[in-house]
């Protein structure tokens, strides 16, 4: 099942970045980078805490950074990737 997810995100990449403006997908991607944890390539609760300041997000509580990736994450791993933080 992980397979054909993966597979769907790559088959809808090509959409997503022409629907997106090529540069706002960069945007996209590169606060992506930003925010994830290096050695997991995901977003964890203590990446967007720990990197939130660097997107002016320093304001935020540690619940409204939990829920921020709580909406996000749909496969229930407790963190985002790359497509549940694009879509």
């Amino acid at each position: 099942m992980v397979q054909n997810k993966a597979m769907e995100y790559e088959d809808l990449l090509p959409i997503m970045a022409e629907k997106l403006e090529a540069d706002a997908f960069k945007v996209e991607l590169n606060g992506f980078k930003l925010l994830a944890c290096l050695s997991k390539g995901l977003i964890t609760f203590e990446s967007l805490k720990k990197n939130s300041a660097l997107l002016g997000l320093n304001y935020l509580s540690d619940r409204e950074l939990m829920a921020m990736v709580r909406e996000g994450d749909k496969d229930g791993d407790g963190a985002l990737n790359e497509q549940e933080f694009c879509v």
